[in-house]
């Protein structure tokens, strides 16, 4: 395992080991944030722990054009209760997956370090958030990086039944647009699985990223 100085730089990702920690340690700086996803890099760490660097084998991604739209979801998108807009609220979206609840799971890994991190990158225009209102109220929501055909998808929240699942939607609807676009999923849960990302390996995505748009 790596440890990060001030440097830069990351190592090979295939020195990852088989969980698919690379690194330890460095700083949650723009650039080097940048520098990780472009690498096909991303942190997750709890509050008490260092910063840990990720570049797990294999990779959940999600195609645009195979996210599986269940009939009952239809009904709901048809029903029009939720509209959606992008970057209107990024840092209440952050905010509310920070503190949303997930079984099984001790805490948040969006820190306030992680938080004020990702707000800078939004500033910056590389982080951007989708949010699903219902009669006003945020309900839903997702945030990542775009790396314009490889979109990072960090985390995401529901307070109100799908509102999740309309915001992922509406943007693998935007990404499909776009020429072999991608969602990274970065890890397996059986919630991405049942909404259609599949794993590939990290050769694969690695490929993917260094395609050009």
């Amino acid at each position: 395992m790596t440890f990060l100085d001030n440097q830069l730089l990351f190592p090979a990702v295939e020195m990852a080991n088989p969980e698919g920690l690379l690194a330890v340690g460095g700083d949650l700086s723009p650039d080097r944030l940048l520098l990780a996803y472009q690498s096909g890099i991303f942190p997750w760490f709890n509050e008490d722990s260092l910063i840990l660097w990720w570049s797990p084998d294999p990779r959940m991604v999600l195609f645009p054009e195979k996210i599986r739209i269940t009939k009952s979801m239809r009904n709901t998108l048809n029903k029009g209760n939720f509209t959606v807009t992008k970057d209107r609220a990024f840092k209440e979206v952050i905010q509310e997956c920070a503190g949303a609840y997930r079984p099984g799971q001790k805490g948040t890994w969006i820190t306030e370090k992680m938080m004020e991190a990702y707000c800078r990158l939004h500033h910056k225009g590389v982080a951007h958030s989708y949010e699903v209102w219902e009669n006003n109220h945020l309900v839903g929501g997702l945030y990542g990086i775009d790396l314009g055909h490889v979109f990072c998808g960090e985390s995401m929240f529901s307070t109100t039944r799908d509102a999740s699942k309309f915001a992922l939607i509406q943007l693998a609807k935007e990404l499909e647009k776009r020429n072999n676009a991608v969602i990274d999923c970065q890890l397996h849960t059986a919630h991405l699985q049942s909404l259609g990302a599949e794993l590939i390996s990290r050769e694969e995505y690695l490929r993917i990223l260094q395609r050009e748009n």
